[in-house]
């Protein structure tokens, strides 16, 4: 009788490597310099190296703790292996934005990847670079069967071009309507020393053989909304418009010379159009728009003195703590629990008058609430004053009938499944960075997808390759729910 066949051996796991490979940076002393970009990428040594720390988790943690459930675990696999065309393509095949992304996604992948239990993150945003830049990356997507039904992607930030890409694969018809004179949205304010327009451009060209037109220069809202354009022939519409219009402080001396909104300078920066700045420079706020204000008031202070003001702790601040170190780096300094009270100056800013918080019970966000100390003020005196306090959605001329939800990072969403609005038809979401708005708008397209596919009397199914083949979109092996905060 013959015996049974031996079971096949389990492949043993990598032994746990707690020591990342150091990822190359421009010295501090050359980078503030200028505008040049700070990191590099992996040499194909080191990329290979750093990947073969991954001890390919059973269940994919940094898969689910991505917004656009990206197969991050897989592409690391396929760089260890040195197989870099297809890491490439797994990169960019549930990600229409990776070569951005692989410069300013903040990473909530690294966050819940396991070796962070025994010592550094494997380094996963580096290693979708080193997937896209050592392999091919440029891979033209493929339409499915035309649908014959049109949208419109009402802004060409990060969520619209999600957006048209969910349903461009689809074989949707997209028109993408963008205010700005480019598409990208508040990529366009993110400075060079993080990422360029041609990280956007090279994702974009991606698209050549999709059915999606991009229209800039459009507003919609003042003269045409988005019932308009239902009327005129699309039979969805998604609205991404993000939060273009600077929050104020509200305090007296606001509008002095010499006092700027972050996002107005950013963009200018992001153009080459770079402000004449003073040696004594003040930023208020503690978001990731403060923490590029102040940055890139440190590249064009030339030496001069640069701090950045928050009403709450370090520990509160909600700016990305890559962000915050290398700031820090860069010889920022920070003034914590000091709230703006009035700006003071003869014809121009002279100083910020600036008032101590005590920190309270916390809110509802966790964070605790900043109590001002009387009589603590104080005046820092500075020649400039960049204000990154917020943004906001600019909604002149939605109709109220959408029935919008404005959300807490002020950008507006739909209150129904899929962030569907009031309206029949309109949709809108967005999110609190370029990887989550993206998320967002994936979940909304799919609903614009299940509406269409519901005035064409079809049930809606997955997402198609995005490169032709035959097998639809699945989430990777051993994938259970989403990390989400």
């Amino acid at each position: 009788m013959a015996s049974a066949a031996a079971a096949p051996a389990r492949p043993t796991p990598p032994k746990l490597n707690p020591v990342r490979v150091p990822v190359p940076e421009e010295p501090v002393a050359a980078r503030v310099e200028d505008f040049r970009e700070i990191i590099h990428a992996y040499s194909p040594q080191d990329a290979v190296l750093e990947a073969k720390r991954c001890i390919q988790c059973r269940r994919p943690w940094c898969v689910e703790a991505c917004p656009i459930t990206q197969d991050c675990r897989e592409y690391i696999k396929l760089v260890a292996e040195e197989k870099f065309d297809e890491a490439a393509k797994v990169t960019v095949q549930d990600n229409p934005l990776a070569t951005s992304l692989c410069k300013v996604c903040y990473r909530y992948c690294e966050e819940s990847c396991v070796i962070t239990k025994k010592g550094v993150p494997i380094a996963i945003r580096e290693l979708k670079r080193s997937a896209l830049e050592l392999g091919n990356s440029d891979i033209a997507y493929v339409p499915s069967k035309p649908k014959g039904q049109r949208v419109a992607v009402v802004g060409g930030g990060p969520a619209g071009i999600m957006a048209a890409w969910e349903l461009g694969i689809r074989g949707y018809s997209v028109t993408v309507l963008e205010q700005e004179d480019s598409e990208g949205g508040l990529m366009r304010t993110i400075p060079a020393y993080r990422m360029t327009d041609d990280d956007i451009r090279t994702d974009l060209r991606r698209f050549r053989n999709l059915d999606v037109v991009w229209k800039t220069d459009v507003r919609v809202g003042k003269t045409l909304k988005p019932e308009d354009l239902l009327k005129d022939g699309y039979q969805a519409v998604f609205v991404s418009i993000g939060t273009s219009t600077h929050r104020v402080m509200g305090i007296p001396g606001e509008d002095m010379p010499g006092v700027y909104p972050a996002l107005s300078m950013l963009k200018a920066i992001h153009k080459g159009q770079y402000p004449q700045l003073g040696s004594n420079i003040i930023v208020v706020g503690g978001g990731d728009v403060a923490m590029d204000s102040v940055r890139s008031a440190v590249r064009l202070a030339h030496g001069g003195r640069v701090r950045l003001v928050y009403r709450r702790s370090r520990d509160e601040m909600p700016a990305d703590r890559e962000e915050v170190h290398g700031a820090e780096q860069e010889h920022v300094e920070f003034v914590f629990q000091k709230a703006p009270v009035r700006v003071v100056g003869n014809g121009r800013v002279e100083g910020l008058v600036v008032q101590s918080m005590e920190l309270g019970p916390p809110d509802a966000k966790g964070r605790r609430t900043p109590v001002p100390v009387p009589g603590s003020e104080e005046t820092l005196a500075c020649d400039t004053l960049i204000v990154a306090v917020g943004q906001r959605a600019d909604l002149e001329g939605f109709p109220a009938e959408l029935d919008l939800k404005i959300a807490s990072g002020g950008w507006p969403e739909g209150k129904g499944p899929g962030y569907a609005t009031a309206v029949p038809g309109v949709f809108a979401a967005g999110g609190k960075s370029v990887v989550y708005a993206m998320g967002t708008a994936s979940e909304a397209a799919q609903a614009v997808d299940a509406y269409l596919c519901g005035l064409r009397g079809e049930t809606p199914g997955p997402r198609p390759d995005p490169f032709g083949a035959s097998k639809p979109y699945k989430l990777p092996p051993g994938y259970t729910s989403p990390i989400r905060d």
